[in-house]
């Protein structure tokens, strides 16, 4: 399968064997019973190498699954209130984010305007504010709050930066 004249090429034990012909590379992969396997086509010459090519298989395999059990799925959790809600319940669903933030999933957090209450959105608005401000340090917010239809959203992740501040607040000095 391999086409060109010559390749560089790389022994079962990982020696460089140097620029060899095509088929003198292919005699010595017949000798030692091993295959003949082109590693970096786009060099000049091709890369090949002496190895077991089901053994080869075998590990890019073995690599891909280790590398696909330490990706992390982030999901996607959503928490639904109104702009009329009471304080405790606030502060009950702000622990249930926290928790969601603290597995390592994003929260969308959603106020829902029924009838007249789409006339006050900057209430929708409040809210959002009050819980971030009942949020942990390590929040990101992802997407600002925004009006989509009859909801207002926003999103929040967690991170290992502290939240950046409203002019409002004073950030905290550091005395050290």
């Amino acid at each position: 399968m391999i086409r060109v004249r010559e390749v560089r090429l790389v022994g079962d034990d990982g020696a460089q064997m140097g620029i060899v012909p095509t088929p003198e590379a292919l005699r010595l992969a017949e000798e030692r019973g091993l295959d003949l396997v082109e590693v970096a086509p786009q060099a000049r010459p091709p890369v090949c190498k002496l190895l077991d090519y089901g053994k080869y298989k075998f590990e890019l395999e073995k690599k891909n699954r280790e590398s696909k059990k330490k990706q992390k799925l982030v999901k996607m959790k959503e928490i639904r209130m109104q702009p009329k809600i009471e304080e405790h319940d606030m502060k009950f669903k702000a622990k249930h984010i926290q928790d969601f933030l603290d597995d390592g999933n994003k929260v969308k957090v959603t106020i829902r305007f029924r009838g007249r209450e789409l006339a006050h959105t900057e209430r929708g608005n409040m809210v959002l504010d009050k819980m971030l401000s009942l949020l942990d340090e390590g929040v990101t917010v992802d997407k600002p709050p925004a009006m989509e239809g009859r909801f207002m959203s926003m999103i929040v992740s967690p991170s290992n930066k502290p939240v950046a501040r409203s002019k409002s607040e004073p950030a905290e000095q550091n005395t050290q």
